[in-house]
């Protein structure tokens, strides 16, 4: 997969097929939009495209109230997009005086005389251009003046898979992480660097790596304990997860994301860590002293094996 930042160089994308949109997640139904749109493409004998957006447009239109948390950082993203497929992605920076252009001037300027699309797939309710004007009515209405196909994935095909990014953080927010796995197709991520923590956890005989993810719009599951797969220098370890605030052995009230790594000693301060979370153990817990702490851990370990050995 090709990524281009803006529009430099696209025109050396042949007959894009292109769609749009934020694609939070990559899930069934966003696969189900890119590989309609790859199987264009190939018949077309042309290139599959998807123009996304950064920041995400809420970012920019309400900077100070938007609130945002998404299911996956832009790395996860185009991650996960190269992993379909699909040719092209374009990265077009979203700002506020792009946020004021209308329809027209969105699909003559940007889609048409920049990008020269051969085809427009886009979902049946998607909106674009200044106060969400555009639509796919909007698209088959200006298609004949461009010359350009505009192609709708209708209600039908994308509701029957009953699945959207406010369904999965939903899911993902409540701890509901299986459910929300499926919604996506893989296993819900977590990202980031290895850093110095308490080190109580190597006390108690469960060592611990502490988790940090530096991008604050990333969306996090409830606390409790998850059964994990942990991937470091390409290899697939087994883990446990707990992330909250720990509270048998801490009174600092700051959340932290804590990954105990079965079987493994090394040191790994500074490294990047790519946690997939599989199940929800149980919620955390206060007990009365280190002693219950390490029973529960212990019970906690012994589950998580058992659910590797079933799966």
């Amino acid at each position: 997969m090709k990524i281009f930042y803006g529009l430099e160089g696209v025109e050396s994308i042949n007959k894009p097929i292109l769609t749009i949109g934020t694609f939070d997640g990559v899930h069934l139904g966003h696969q189900k939009i890119v590989n309609t749109l790859i199987e264009k493409a190939k018949q077309e004998g042309g290139e599959s495209v998807l123009l996304t957006f950064s920041p995400h447009p809420r970012m920019v239109l309400f900077p100070d109230s938007h609130h945002l948390k998404l299911i996956q950082t832009e790395e996860e993203k185009f991650r996960k997009l190269a992993l379909t497929g699909i040719d092209n992605l374009i990265v077009f920076p979203f700002t506020f005086e792009f946020s004021r252009l209308s329809a027209m001037e969105f699909v003559r300027d940007i889609l048409v005389n920049q990008l020269k699309v051969h085809s427009v797939i886009i979902g049946y309710d998607h909106q674009f251009g200044r106060n969400r004007e555009g639509n796919i009515h909007y698209l088959k209405e200006v298609s004949s003046i461009y010359e350009f196909e505009a192609i709708e994935i209708p209600a039908e095909e994308i509701d029957e898979i009953n699945v959207s990014s406010t369904k999965i953080r939903m899911a993902i927010e409540q701890g509901e992480i299986e459910r929300a796995n499926q919604f996506l197709g893989t296993p819900f991520e977590l990202n980031g660097n290895v850093v110095s923590g308490s080190q109580i956890g190597r006390t108690i005989g469960f060592p611990t790596a502490n988790l940090f993810i530096q991008d604050t719009t990333k969306i996090l599951p409830s606390n409790g304990v998850y059964v994990v797969l942990v991937y470091l220098d390409g290899n697939c370890l087994h883990g446990i997860m707990n992330i909250g605030f720990r509270p048998t052995i801490d009174t600092s009230l700051r959340k932290q994301i804590e990954i105990h790594i079965f079987d493994f000693k090394s040191d790994i301060y500074g490294q990047q860590l790519r946690v997939e979370l599989l199940t929800r153990l149980r919620d955390e817990i206060k007990f009365e002293n280190k002693e219950f702490l390490v029973k529960q851990i212990q019970q906690d370990v012994s589950m998580a094996h058992d659910f590797f050995a079933l799966n």
